[in-house]
């Protein structure tokens, strides 16, 4: 069955060179797993860990879908990154620092039919362009860090709210899957975790990618909807009936109130109790 890209929310970065950390992903609670072969590796390791990530896998891969970070075009390692990506039995790869469509192009030109491509946006150039990185890929993802060092700004919400907002639209003009937030460095502080995975859902990101087993957990909480909201989309979709508009506790409900209701409805039943569904 083809690989449904829409049904991932949640990535876990496993650097390339640790291949017995992939099966331990694997359990993790994460949606898909992405071996990187970019950021997490040295460059003069990086032909080593290409190694690893084949014989890696050649043991069994997990029960999770697999992605391969390779790097960017341009860069020494990409042709030998997107050879050996094309030859592992794996479910897409994942394009740093794309700057256009016909980065994506090229990309997925080299790749088995059906092998999805996902791609970062992370430099002003690539955000100029973001309209047509979304319709070229199969997922757009936003990399927050190294955007906000290209554009000499704090990784902060302020500092970056326009340009999230704006990926988050391009994703849906293309009628693609809600774009994938960037990572948040803590690690052990949940609380910060599931802040960051709270505030992207709620400017339309429909996942994260995360750096460590134990951002799973406090992400998925943060995905999901709040109580509050629960509550409010339980009694809108129960009160609905037929669909028709209608009064509920004095505030209209029309057709698009009904429709963030069950949208609501569709995320609490998937993220409940933070664990997949």
């Amino acid at each position: 069955m083809p690989l449904d890209i829409a049904d991932h929310a949640l990535f876990l970065f496993v650097p390339a060179d640790r291949p017995d950390r992939v099966m331990k992903a694997g359990v993790s609670g994460a949606d898909a797993i992405i071996i990187d072969l970019e950021d997490a590796i040295a460059t003069d390791a990086k032909p080593m860990a290409r190694k690893s990530l084949v014989e890696g896998l050649a043991g069994g891969s997990p029960a999770l879908p697999v992605f391969v970070r390779v790097n960017g075009v341009g860069t020494p390692w990409h042709a030998e990154d997107l050879a050996t990506a094309s030859a592992l039995d794996i479910d897409g790869v994942l394009l740093p620092k794309a700057e256009t469509a016909a980065d994506l192009v090229a990309v997925r030109a080299k790749l088995p039919l059906g092998m999805a491509v996902l791609a970062i946006v992370e430099s002003a150039k690539g955000f100029s362009n973001c309209d047509a990185i979304a319709e070229a890929s199969d997922r757009i993802v936003f990399g927050s860090l190294d955007f906000a060092l290209d554009i000499g700004a704090q990784h902060g919400r302020e500092a970056l709210l326009m340009a999230r907002s704006r990926i988050v639209l391009s994703a849906r003009l293309a009628n693609k899957p809600p774009p994938i937030d960037g990572v948040t460095m803590a690690i052990k502080d949940e609380t910060i975790v599931e802040a960051d995975a709270r505030y992207g859902a709620s400017l339309g990101f429909g996942g994260k990618l995360l750096i460590h087993p134990a951002q799973v957990f406090p992400a998925r909480c943060g995905l999901a909807p709040g109580d509050d909201e629960v509550a409010w989309a339980l009694k809108i979709t129960a009160a609905a009936g037929d669909g028709a508009a209608r009064a509920v506790d004095g505030l209209m409900v029309d057709a698009p109130v009904l429709a963030r209701a069950r949208q609501i409805v569709r995320a609490h039943q998937r993220f409940a109790n933070g664990t997949p569904t």
